[in-house]
């Protein structure tokens, strides 16, 4: 998958703002403030999160993509640097192999080296461009191993295993959480069958008569604040579902929008 940069992330945002303006001020023109604009709403509410939910899905894959082959890169440099290769040659020959979305940055790092640039701007140029985690922590180490010199290859080697102990880790931790995010979707469902079970059993007419007397406030009301309920406990429950499992609530948006569209076409199915 592609990077997304932050440009690209600010223009979605403004154009899907735009058009969930649109949308929402056409709605009111047609109906008001009346329990038909809540369906403007809500989809001009789903016009800005999707877009943003699929570039920080996508930009996440990416990272994710990139973590997962720091270890044979170094993995190359070591058997590179054993053979008596410098530092910058052995990220070169290292450039030519395949690691998936890291390999062109490491093209656009060597072509920098290649026009002269200096090898420690270079890769602080890479560390910036990249900017996981990971990256940023590995980066000073290399130039402070080039700067030390000796047998380089000493360092990378056990940078690649901390690397990939710590890419354990991450898969450790995502397993133990999700019984977590299940439990908020299961929470959802739970909230939403107690609406429907309270509105077939409570809220209905028999030859127009509630069942529990003149109510205070009308089912139509009642509806529509379930219905407002159910869109915050799904998008907040989406964000905490995101920081749980990926470790970051900008990863929550997909739960976010699934949970919330789940729950609108539950409501509007059987209330």
């Amino acid at each position: 998958m592609p990077k997304v940069d932050k440009k690209t992330k600010k223009i979605v945002v403004v154009v899907s703002f735009v058009v969930a303006v649109s949308i929402v001020v056409v709605g009111y023109s047609m109906v008001g403030f009346s329990t038909g604009l809540d369906d403007f709403v809500f989809f001009g509410f789903l016009v800005v999160v999707s877009p943003v939910a699929i570039l920080n899905y996508v930009d996440y894959r990416w990272r994710k993509g990139v973590d997962e082959h720091l270890p044979d890169l170094f993995r190359s440099m070591v058997q590179a640097q054993e053979t008596g290769m410098t530092l910058p040659k052995a990220l070169e020959e290292a450039a030519k192999r395949d690691y998936g979305p890291l390999t062109s940055e490491l093209k656009k790092m060597t072509a920098q080296i290649s026009w002269g640039s200096n090898f420690e701007d270079a890769l602080l140029a890479f560390g910036k461009r990249v900017g996981t985690v990971l990256t940023q922590r590995t980066v000073p180490m290399i130039i402070e191993a080039s700067r030390s010199g000796g047998r380089v290859e000493r360092v990378f080697d056990p940078m690649g295993k901390f690397i990939q102990t710590t890419l354990l880790l991450e898969k450790e931790r995502k397993t133990q959480t999700r019984p977590y995010i299940a439990i908020i979707y299961v929470a959802l469902f739970v909230f939403l069958f107690t609406i429907v079970l309270l509105f077939k059993t409570f809220f209905t007419s028999v030859e127009g008569v509630p069942l529990l007397g003149t109510p205070s406030s009308s089912p139509v009301d009642l509806e529509r604040t379930f219905l407002h309920m159910t869109f915050v406990q799904g998008f907040f429950g989406g964000l905490v579902a995101g920081k749980m499992g990926e470790g970051a609530m900008s990863t929550g948006l997909k739960h976010s929008l699934l949970m919330m569209i789940l729950g609108y076409v539950a409501l509007r199915l059987f209330l």
